[in-house]
């Protein structure tokens, strides 16, 4: 069935494969589309002759559709996914066709600003600044763009000082959700060797869900709020022709909610009795009745400075940069499901009062005064649940050299060095809830308000070091090879924080890690890879391009919490015989890809497509796994042994008109899980949180009212494929309910895929040279769809996050 799919995409892409130098027309009607300049390469160069996939958002493209953020990028562009502040502000994973950014591990791209390579996986959904132009490169790009890039790289080019002063200013507002938000821009010349620019921007919205519980503090509180601002300034300074220096700096601070799920059940024997007990995940709608506010809180300060010095022979390009970013997030959590806290004399006085009161819980869960007679989910409104805590601190300091030859012979060449250090610490609390609210520690000794029951916190350190180089040679006007070769080593240590003291609910150690007597021991490990990449390039005629290449992606391996062996073996591999392979420590993944593909411009530049084929290997492929139980939850990070990935891709524009553009991507993956030893079960599965498709079609356009107003208009539709977010698909596994229920208690993941569904964002409106105003509708026909799921697979269920639903606004632009 596998390959009988990606045959039929061979056989369609193939078929589009015809040789414009057959059908090219000329035509009168207009100027044409413009030629995109690109840095595939690192260098800039024409997008027609850069021999690779590449998504290109040009400015206007950016002001017509509203882009501001990584999100907004990615649901522009095919054969890419998000997901994206479901838990918390920072947490964001990104999928380029098939191979996932693994929550808790490292970036699976490179977030490239102004040149400079981002490094905290923190920081790829926040506002970077005014953007003027984005690339969307896809497959491996280490050897080019730097770490970890083993999925791609998006490379953000923001505003920059010109000759005059110039001020863009928008300010919008939706009122069925109270949404507000507004930014501003101002750069100009200092002197005439000096610039700079400054701007701000600032978004709050009171959210889609919200709490409907009989807690009062808690009650109608949303569970996806957002207030968050970021303010930065550039300075350039160009003393001379052969020198740049340019100074950036941001900061930026996000109030939020968390937590935006809710608990599906996928248990079929428990739902012959209740059928809520095996639950759609896409029809299921979650309540939100827990008795904690919850709340997530980022801080970010970065700043950085990039030299550029023409030598004649070469450019040699140094950088930079420091971040750091603070996140911390408190919510209820999952405790009261297995009685963790069921004996605890705040559980029993909230319990017994709910009960008492006559409330009923959603089905399928019930509500008794009788101790561990009652069925929670989780996120309640007992204090059952406990409550968890969870800290992520990081400072990120990395510094390159990049020389780079200036010849405009036949041959090019660089050649560079990078270091990067990580210094992170990463803790995990599950407390007791005493009806007095969370604790913002990680923490908390018996007797106080919050005594933490389980806890995971480590401090790790990183060190990378690379070095690279790439060369590039026309051998002649119609073909070009290049090559370019990256080595990093990467140098890992991790040391626990946990204190060896007991959990006052149970009696046991803190972390299931710790020994009898002593600390968890400090450990290290090395990572390193040569990543190359080469590609050909062919030239028929000056519209048309053929090109292939290959390469190597790489991701180092890393630490998970330490104890979180022990919990699974303790909790999942004795009790249950589940042999999950899950350790304190994990491999680093390692794919080869290639791609072929052609380029072409039509019809005097007014038709432009491109056809990709691709496939990718992958070597222990990074996954995020989440597991939950009476020990609270745990959050961690396997390898698949082995994944196969093969799609098309497909990309056209069309400018109708001078003014009136339409245009159309689409990507199809066909994947498979070949081995992996950590579920053995899951083997011919397909790759997660990986979309079947992803379709992008649309049109915008501007088309004049008087001499001095226009009207201007943009339609986005998108389509996203069935969806798979784990590894355990349409399977049959034991749970720990049939510790309690023989043979009752297994689960069945049918009802976990995340079916296709598609949304339409609008934008129209008047715009003069200097004002604008717009009206706009996110998700026009008001489509439910969900934003993620994430089985807790021997749990019986799986927690589910909707999707945004209809807003719609007016925006106000000024500028000059």
């Amino acid at each position: 069935m596998k390959r009988t799919k990606f045959g039929w995409l061979l056989l369609s892409a193939c078929a589009t494969q015809w040789s414009p130098a057959a059908v090219a027309q000329q035509t009168d009607s207009g100027s044409g589309i413009g030629e995109i300049l690109v840095t595939a390469r690192r260098e800039v160069e024409v997008l027609q002759d850069a021999p690779a996939s590449i998504s290109v958002l040009t400015s206007d493209a950016l002001a017509a559709a509203d882009i501001e953020n990584m999100a907004d990028i990615v649901n522009l562009t095919p054969g890419v996914t998000i997901v994206t502040g479901t838990t918390e502000v920072g947490d964001t994973q990104v999928n380029i066709r098939g191979i996932n950014g693994a929550r808790d591990a490292e970036n699976n791209i490179a977030l490239v600003v102004d040149g400079i390579l981002k490094t905290n996986t923190a920081q790829i959904n926040q506002i970077q600044g005014t953007l003027s132009q984005v690339e969307v490169l896809k497959g491996p790009q280490g050897a080019y763009y730097g770490r970890n890039a083993a999925a791609g790289a998006v490379v953000m080019t923001t505003r920059k000082p010109g000759d005059t002063y110039a001020l863009d200013a928008t300010a919008s507002y939706a009122g069925e959700y109270d949404t507000t938000r507004a930014d501003a821009t101002v750069s100009g010349p200092i002197t005439d060797t000096l610039g700079f620019v400054l701007f701000g921007d600032f978004r709050e919205t009171d959210g889609f869900y919200r709490n409907t519980g009989p807690n009062v503090a808690s009650t109608g509180n949303t569970v996806d709020a957002f207030r968050g601002w970021n303010v930065g300034g550039r300075l350039v300074f160009t003393p001379s022709d052969d020198l740049e220096l340019d100074f950036k700096a941001r900061a930026g601070k996000v109030d939020a909610s968390a937590l935006n799920f809710g608990v599906a059940f996928s248990l079929p024997t428990f739902a012959l009795g209740n059928p809520d007990f095996n639950e759609d995940v896409n029809k299921y709608t979650p309540d939100y009745i827990g008795n904690i506010v919850p709340e997530s809180e980022q801080d970010t300060t970065e700043f950085s400075l990039r030299a550029t010095y023409d030598l004649g022979f070469a450019t040699l390009t140094g950088w930079y940069l420091h971040s750091d970013v603070d996140q911390a997030w408190l919510a209820d959590s999952t405790s009261a499901s297995l009685y963790r806290f069921e004996l605890q004399p705040s559980c029993t006085a909230t319990r017994n009062a709910l009960a008492s009161a006559g409330y009923t819980l959603p089905s399928p869960q019930f509500l008794s005064a009788t101790p561990f007679t009652s069925v929670y989910s989780a996120f309640g409104p007992t204090t059952c649940d406990g409550t968890q805590f969870q800290l992520r601190e990081q400072r990120d300091d990395s510094v390159e050299l990049r020389l780079a030859s200036n010849s405009e012979g036949p041959l090019g060449w660089s050649a560079g060095v990078y270091y990067l250090n990580i210094d992170r610490e990463n803790g995990v609390a599950i407390a007791e809830d005493t009806g007095q609210g969370g604790i913002r520690n990680l923490y908390n000794p018996p007797g106080s308000s919050n005594p933490t029951s389980l806890l995971f916190d480590d401090a790790f350190n990183t060190d990378v070091y690379a070095i690279f180089g790439s060369v590039d040679y026309d051998f002649t006007d119609q073909w070009t090879v290049s090559a370019a070769l990256r080595y990093d080593r990467e140098e890992r240590e991790v040391s626990s924080l946990v204190p060896n003291v007991l959990d006052p609910a149970t009696g046991d150690p803190i972390n299931p890690g710790l020994p009898a007597v002593g600390t968890i021991p400090d450990k290290s490990r090395t990572y390193d890879e040569w990543q190359p990449k080469v590609s050909l390039t062919y030239k028929p005629t000056e519209d048309w391009t053929v090109f292939a290449n290959w390469g190597i992606g790489f991701k180092a391996g890393g630490f998970n919490n330490q104890g979180s062996k022990a919990v699974i073996d303790d909790n999942f591999n004795i009790p249950l015989g589940s042999n999950i392979i899950i350790n304190d420590d994990y491999r680093e993944e390692v794919s080869s890809a290639w791609e072929v593909g052609t380029k072409a411009t039509l019809f005097d530049r007014h038709l432009e497509f491109d056809v990709v084929l691709y496939r990718t290997d992958v070597d222990d492929m990074q996954f995020f796994e989440f597991f939950t139980g009476d020990f609270g939850l745990m959050r961690v990070v396997s390898n698949i042994d082995d994944v196969k990935i093969q799609g098309v891709e497909l990309n056209a524009t069309w400018q109708v008109m001078d003014g009136w553009t339409v245009f159309a991507g689409g990507n199809i993956i066909d994947s498979e899980i070949e081995e992996n030893a950590s579920r053995p079960n899951t083997v011919g599965n397909e790759s997660p949180y990986t979309a079947d498709y992803t379709l992008n079609a649309g049109t915008q356009g501007t088309w004049p009212i008087t001499d001095s107003l226009d009207l201007v208009a943009r339609v986005d539709w998108r389509l996203t494929g069935p969806t798979w977010m784990h590894t355990v698909q349409a399977q049959d596994i034991r749970t720990i309910f049939d510790l309690f229920f023989p043979g009752a208690g297994t689960a069945n993941y049918t009802l976990t895929q995340r079916d296709s569904y598609n949304l339409v964002d609008l934008r129209a409106g008047v715009q003069t040279e200097h004002w604008s105003i717009i009206g706009f509708v996110n998700n026009a026909f008001d489509k439910k769809w969900v934003a993620e799921i994430i089985p807790a697979i021997e749990f019986g269920g799986a927690f589910v996050s909707p999707g945004s639903k209809r807003e719609a606004g007016i925006e106000v632009g000024y500028r000059f």
